[in-house]
C-alpha cells in the first residue's frame, strides 16, 4: 500500500510537471513594422500556436515592447539593435538569435510640405518616440546636418500617435516608419531624412532571454527555421504574402510590396555570416554613437550578446 501511494504521488507530480511544461508559452513581442510581419505570416502558415505554443503579442509602440520584455512579460522580442544595447546596459541576460531586417529607407523623418529639407526643421516641433529607435534616428539626423537637440522642439510621443499628431497639426514633423510612412506620404508629407543616409545602422533582431534559451532552445530554433521558410515563401509568392500583410498594416497589397523596398531581409546563410562576426562593426558603431549622443550613459559590455548557435541548420 505504501509503495502504491508513493508511486501514485510520483505519477501525479510527473503529470503536473509535464502539464506545466506543456502550458509554457513562448511570447514574442512586436510593434507594427513590415520587417516583423513575416512572424505573423509564419504563424498563420505554420500554426505555431498549436505546434510550438508560440504567441505573438503586438504592442502599439517599441517602447511598450521594451518595457514588457524588460519586465519578463515576454520571452522574446523583435527590437532594433540599439534598443537591445540599451537592455544589455540594464544588465539583462539576453541573446540576439537572428537578424530580421536591415532598414534601407523604411525609417524616416517626415515633415510638412513647406519644410523642404531637414535643416528647415530648426525651431519646429518633431514627434519622437524618445525611449526607442526614434531617439537614435533624430540624434543621427541632427548630427549629420550639423545641428543639435537645442535647435528643435522634441515632442515625446509613441509611434501610435504620430499619424494623428501630424494630421491635427500638433507637430511639424515626425520620426516614424512604415506603414505610417506610406500613409503620411500619401497625404503630402515630405521625406527629409531616411535610414538610407545611415546605411547598416538600423538593424532589427530577435532577442531572447538567456533562461528561455536554456529551457526552450528547441522551440527557438524551430521559430528561426520557420522565419527563413517564410522569407522564401514571400520571395516565391509575393502577391499572396502581401494580401495577408495588407490586412494587418491597413495599406494596399501594392503598398506592402513597395514598403519592402526600404528593407533588406537577410536569409539563413546571410544570418550565419552576420551573427558570426559581420554584425560586430555595426554593433561597435552603434555603441559609440549611443554613448556620444548620451542615449547610453556608460559603456555596455556586449561580449557574447550575439549568438549564432540558434540559427536553424
Amino acid at each position: 500500500m505504501w509503495k502504491a501511494s508513493v508511486l501514485a504521488v510520483c505519477v501525479l507530480l510527473a503529470a503536473m510537471s509535464s502539464a506545466a511544461h506543456a502550458r509554457q508559452v513562448l511570447r514574442i513581442g512586436t510593434n507594427v513594422w513590415p520587417g516583423y510581419e513575416p512572424l505573423y505570416l509564419a504563424a498563420q502558415r505554420e500554426a505555431w500556436r498549436s505546434r510550438f505554443n508560440v504567441r505573438l503579442v503586438e504592442y502599439p509602440s517599441a517602447t511598450e515592447v521594451l518595457r514588457a520584455f524588460r519586465n519578463r512579460a515576454l520571452e522574446a522580442a523583435a527590437l532594433t539593435l540599439d534598443e537591445v544595447l540599451a537592455l544589455r546596459g540594464a544588465e539583462l541576460p539576453i541573446k540576439v538569435v537572428a537578424v530580421l531586417d536591415i532598414s534601407a529607407g523604411g525609417d524616416v523623418i517626415l515633415a510638412r510640405p513647406a519644410l523642404t529639407d531637414f535643416r528647415a526643421l530648426a525651431g519646429q516641433r518633431i514627434g519622437v518616440e524618445s525611449g526607442a529607435l526614434g531617439a537614435y534616428v533624430i540624434s543621427r539626423a541632427l548630427e549629420i546636418n550639423g545641428m543639435s537637440l537645442a535647435d528643435v522642439e522634441i515632442v515625446t510621443m509613441d509611434v501610435s500617435a504620430h499619424e494623428n499628431a501630424y494630421q491635427n497639426n500638433l507637430v511639424d514633423a515626425v520620426v516614424t516608419f512604415e506603414p505610417v510612412r506610406t500613409r503620411l506620404l500619401a497625404e503630402g508629407a515630405r521625406e527629409v531624412f531616411s535610414s538610407n543616409q545611415i546605411p547598416g545602422e538600423i538593424v532589427d533582431v530577435l532577442v531572447v532571454h538567456e533562461a528561455v534559451l536554456e529551457r526552450e532552445g528547441d522551440i527557438v530554433r524551430q521559430l528561426v527555421k520557420g522565419w527563413f521558410r517564410t522569407l522564401e515563401y514571400m520571395e516565391s509568392e509575393p502577391e499572396a504574402a502581401a494580401r495577408f500583410t495588407a490586412q494587418r498594416l491597413r495599406i494596399t497589397p501594392e503598398e506592402v510590396i513597395s514598403s519592402y523596398d526600404g528593407l533588406y531581409l537577410p536569409g539563413a546563410a546571410e544570418n550565419v555570416g552576420l551573427l558570426s562576426g559581420a554584425l560586430t562593426p555595426t554593433l561597435q558603431r552603434l555603441h559609440r554613437v549611443l554613448l556620444q549622443q548620451q542615449i547610453l550613459l556608460e559603456p555596455v559590455d556586449y561580449e557574447g550578446l550575439i549568438a549564432p548557435d540558434w540559427l536553424a541548420e
